[in-house]
């Protein structure tokens, strides 16, 4: 019988695909971009994976987010993509964290050691420390800027942080991190693609936000895989 990674292995070979088995990964931010970054590392034939999100299924969230459907509304993103993903690998070692990490739970689950650390955090605050705490720990990282409001996945890079342009979230994330230390060494996927500014909204009482951005279906998904292709690639060996 045919094994359902044996066109990965194909492609990839044994080899890296034995890479993929034995290789732990953690994915914190399962929206537009983290839950398609985490679920394309799942059917690469990732062996292990912690899966970490706060949030449940809010209506706006059905036009880019994977979890999101109508059947889903109000149920925790996590454990919705934690079932999605086993249904894909029933072998899968599967931790789920239904938790928004900051501060010494963030360390602690650091702690584990991963083999790559995902970042497709929205807020900025635990965005910087989950980066500066994974280098401090020496785990590689891949964070994903902002999609909203970006309409050509043609355009979409990937750099190290210290070479990314034309990106306000890179800019700022940069300058937050420098304050740190942190200069360089980790992947970001980004895009240089200029924002119409009739496209932000600022709101009011919206947890951890103060403005919501218009958003295509797509440019999430993109940002997204681009995030896996760098996990899978290093991890795998494959020349990025």
């Amino acid at each position: 019988m045919t094994h359902w990674l044996s066109r990965t292995e194909l492609c990839i070979g044994s080899d890296a695909l034995m890479k993929l088995r034995s290789s732990n990964v953690l994915v914190v931010g399962l929206g537009g971009v983290g839950a398609f970054a985490a679920e394309m590392i799942c059917r690469a034939g990732i062996g292990a994976m912690a899966i970490v999100d706060g949030d449940t299924v809010h209506i706006t969230n059905r036009n880019r987010q994977l979890p999101a459907l109508v059947s889903t509304e109000g149920k925790s993103k996590a454990r919705v993509m934690g079932d999605r993903l086993i249904d894909i690998n029933p072998e899968l070692k599967l931790t789920v964290i239904e938790e928004y990490i900051k501060d010494e739970r963030m360390i602690e689950i650091l702690e584990e050691k991963f083999d790559y650390v995902v970042d497709a955090i929205d807020t900025l605050a635990p965005k910087v420390f989950l980066i500066y705490h994974s280098i401090n720990m020496k785990m590689p990282v891949v964070s994903s800027m902002g999609a909203g409001g970006k309409f050509d996945p043609t355009k979409i890079s990937i750099a190290d942080i210290s070479e990314t342009t034309d990106c306000t979230l890179a800019r700022i994330l940069r300058k937050r991190l420098h304050r740190l230390g942190v200069r360089e060494g980790f992947k970001a996927v980004y895009s240089p693609e200029v924002i119409d500014k009739t496209k932000v909204k600022e709101v009011a009482g919206e947890k951890n936000k103060a403005s919501i951005v218009g958003t295509v279906s797509y440019m999430p998904a993109a940002f997204g895989i681009a995030c896996a292709s760098v996990v899978i690639r290093e991890i795998a060996g494959i020349e990025i």
